[in-house]
């Protein structure tokens, strides 16, 4: 974010006088005066303050109150930051916005604030490591060591030119008031917005790694045991048929046709197995084919609307279908509802998801039944996860993804 413009002063300074009042004493020049002698007092505080913060944090860091220490000196950092920011307003006219909040991994700001921590949202030691890494306090921590050589002169030369440079201390003041504009734009304006969305590509980075770990665990477990326990069961059966072939043809026979239904349950479980890792019709015929197909299997009638004129891009499409496919089984599971409803469309860049059921409610995002874990995914790919859920019902999902990842081609 970048400091909001006046229409007639572009360099954002509201309060700003045009040229031709630089040489009166107007209350411009006695505001820009008043910040200038305040100078040398608030830096004093912010300097003194800093320097105490930060060699206590670093005589403490071999105990285990040093980190802690040191992350709520950073958050009084940040309330010097807001003070001068404050200041730099009301008396140079500077029109900075606030930086946002203090970013904690697992837990969305702007937004995204909707979407509630999943597990990964680190409870204290996450917000430990959030508020050290804190970009913005830091800033304000550079801002408060330079600011005591800077206070000292501009108090000195505002201070003597009070009484010696009558004549020339509007230039004077413009000038110091200028640089110090320039200080608070560069050091404490919200610049920070980049940093964050680091910080949280770096933490959705982490959730895509430990639920692409999940699932292969799942998928492992899944073969192990299923089908590959149905296998060794029918190679055991067929071993034993063969031995009984000449002695025994009826009991042979019978095992025979035992194996064979063994076969067709290993061949379904595979098909199952597949399906879970990437369907066969969402490759082939789309969403709306795949979101069919997934309410045809739901234990509540479903209504599927899909209103799409192309085909996301393919990871989307995937995270689509399986973020439905869980939202229905959680209906089958635990609504108690009558009839439910998915619609999919889309809305300039992004990709909608909206799932609704008429059953008691009550669902929340920590309630077990993996709505926290939707909720991470759809957050380490840029999405939105909100549930609606009053007790009594109707529940209302609604899931937001980017129609297309950066860096992706367009699908013909």
């Amino acid at each position: 974010m970048t400091a909001s413009k006046s229409l007639t002063d572009p360099s954002g300074d509201v309060d700003r006088p045009p040229p031709a009042a630089f040489s009166s004493y107007n209350r411009h020049t006695w505001k820009e005066i008043a910040h200038l002698l305040a100078n040398l007092p608030c830096a004093l505080v912010g300097f003194v303050y800093v320097v105490v913060m930060v060699t206590t944090g670093v005589a403490l860091s071999v105990t285990v109150v040093g980190v802690p220490w040191l992350v709520l000196g950073l958050g009084g950092a940040r309330l010097l930051g807001w003070s001068e920011r404050a200041r730099a307003r009301g008396l140079l006219g500077v029109r900075i916005d606030e930086p946002s909040r203090l970013y904690v991994p697992g837990r969305r700001s702007g937004a995204g604030a909707k979407a509630a921590p999943g597990p990964r949202s680190g409870g204290g030691l996450g917000r430990l490591l959030a508020g050290l890494k804190d970009p913005v306090a830091w800033r304000t921590v550079l801002y408060e060591f330079i600011r005591l050589p800077w206070g000292v002169v501009t108090f000195s030369v505002t201070f003597v030119g009070l009484f010696v440079l009558w004549p020339v201390l509007p230039f004077i003041v413009r000038t110091l008031a200028n640089a110090d504009r320039a200080m608070v734009r560069g050091l404490l304006a919200p610049s920070d917005e980049l940093e964050r969305r680091i910080a949280e590509l770096e933490s959705d980075r982490g959730v895509v790694v430990d639920t692409a770990a999940a699932d292969l665990r799942r998928i492992e477990r899944d073969l192990h045991d299923g089908a590959q326990a149905r296998l060794v069961a029918l190679a055991m059966g067929l071993g034993l048929a063969k031995e009984k072939l000449l002695d025994d043809p009826d009991a042979a026979a019978v095992m025979v046709d035992e194996a064979h239904g063994e076969v067709k349950l290993a061949l379904q479980e595979l098909r199952d197995l597949a399906r879970g890792i990437h369907p066969a019709v969402l490759t082939d015929r789309g969403l709306d084919a795949a979101l069919s197909a997934i309410a045809s299997r739901c234990t509540v009638p479903v209504t599927v609307t899909a209103d799409l004129a192309e085909r996301p891009a393919e990871a989307i499409e995937g995270i689509a279908y399986f973020t439905v496919s869980e939202l229905l089984q959680n209906v089958s599971k635990h609504s108690a509802a009558r009839s439910a409803s998915v619609d999919v469309w889309r809305a300039e860049d992004r990709l909608m998801i909206q799932v609704r059921d008429d059953g008691h409610g009550g669902a929340s995002l920590d309630g077990g039944t993996g709505m926290a874990g939707l909720a991470e995914r759809l957050d380490a790919v840029d999405g939105l996860f909100v549930l609606d859920s009053p007790a009594g019902g109707p529940t209302v999902v609604t899931a937001e993804l980017p129609w297309r990842r950066r860096g992706e081609s367009q699908r013909g």
